[in-house]
């Protein structure tokens, strides 16, 4: 049995398909805060009602609340021992939204996590503990490196130790986290604390942009999928600061997973990875607008205003060289076009935009 917290978004229902599919009954915890948080276009409640549509018997669907730390005992008690995988990926997800209201992000991201733990500790503690972390618990450090501008981006000079992305030897300390990566890094120390103190096999996935077709984004979290939206609905898009040169990793969802699946299969415990697309899927704003036009076959109505999100990154690409040291059967699977080619493909006809043959 697996239970996944956050099973109507992006990662969460990507790992619901995966794990019923490898034989598991599933468990999901959802309760549709991101309607909350990012207005009903946001809402995840029809991934849920499709994925509960779709796998029957094998799939149910809890509305609560991770915060609801009586609720989360009950679900874990009632499972107890059989379960054998949690994956951890609800999560209030952007630093804008963040600083609107910081003690419920606080109390999602960190005090959500600790709840989840320690049921997990309570009634399960030989499963693996899977949490979905950010590369904001790196703050704005990255913004200290030596980037250079090369066409229509900021990069690295060749040579540089993070050339082929930042790994986890990058300090947390004295850098601008933005409020909400201050409650993903007292989750990320909670998740590797509770490995190391109890000795549960619990990683940290300190992921880059997670993206993919199932992404309901919006303007405060989900870039990719949101771009894709604006240019099928000629919606304006924004872009923040950096002269749209600031580069991201994008790593789809079921990349993501595979890496999930792979962890489950040989769990340490306090495992820590950098996780993105790397070198194999990375793009500057300016790259990505390029690339949504010529795919989707539609102009943007964009505008770049100078002053960037708090926190934010000028570059970053994950060094993934760690992770698959140890778990080498996985690699990245989709890249840049791929994923917008999915997203597209997948959401155009819901967004009242044209396919192209």
């Amino acid at each position: 049995m697996a239970i996944v917290t956050g099973s109507g978004g992006l990662v969460g229902s990507e790992s619901v398909s995966r794990f019923v599919e490898l034989g598991y009954d599933v468990i999901g915890i959802e309760n549709d805060m991101r309607a909350q948080f990012f207005g009903p276009a946001a809402s995840t409640a029809p991934t849920s009602e499709r994925l509960a549509t779709a796998y029957g018997n094998s799939f149910r669907w809890l509305d609560l609340d991770i915060r609801d730390r009586d609720g989360v005992q009950r679900a874990f008690a009632t499972a107890g021992s059989a379960i054998e995988l949690v994956v951890h990926t609800a999560a209030q997800p952007s630093h804008d939204w963040a600083a609107t209201d910081p003690q419920t992000d606080f109390a999602v991201n960190a005090s959500g996590t600790l709840n989840l733990l320690e049921a997990t500790r309570e009634h399960s503690p030989d499963a693996t503990f899977i949490f979905c972390s950010t590369n904001k618990v790196y703050g704005d450090r990255p913004n200290q490196l030596p980037l250079e501008v090369v066409n229509e981006r900021l990069e690295l000079p060749r040579g540089h130790r993070y050339y082929e992305g930042i790994d986890t030897s990058m300090s947390i300390d004295s850098s601008t986290h933005s409020l909400f990566g201050v409650s993903k890094v007292a989750a990320d120390l909670l998740v590797q604390e509770y490995g190391r103190y109890f000795g549960m096999p619990t990683v940290c996935f300190r992921g880059g942009c997670l993206t993919g077709p199932n992404h309901a984004g919006t303007r405060l979290h989900g870039f990719l999928s949101y771009l894709v939206r604006c240019a099928a609905t000629r919606e304006p898009y924004t872009v923040y600061g950096y002269g749209g040169l600031q580069v991201r990793d994008n790593i789809h969802s079921a990349d993501l997973v595979a890496a999930f699946e792979a962890f489950h299969a040989s769990p340490r415990p306090a495992a820590v990875y950098n996780i993105g697309g790397g070198r194999a899927c990375n793009c500057s704003m300016l790259e990505a607008i390029a690339a949504t036009q010529r795919i989707t076959g539609c102009g943007l109505d964009w505008t770049l205003v100078d002053q960037n999100r708090v926190g934010d990154h000028r570059w970053w690409i994950s060094d993934l060289t760690e992770f698959t040291r140890d778990y080498p059967e996985w690699a990245i699977q989709h890249d840049l076009d791929a994923i917008l080619e999915e997203i597209y493909e997948a959401n155009a006809e819901r967004w009242g935009a044209e396919v192209p043959q």
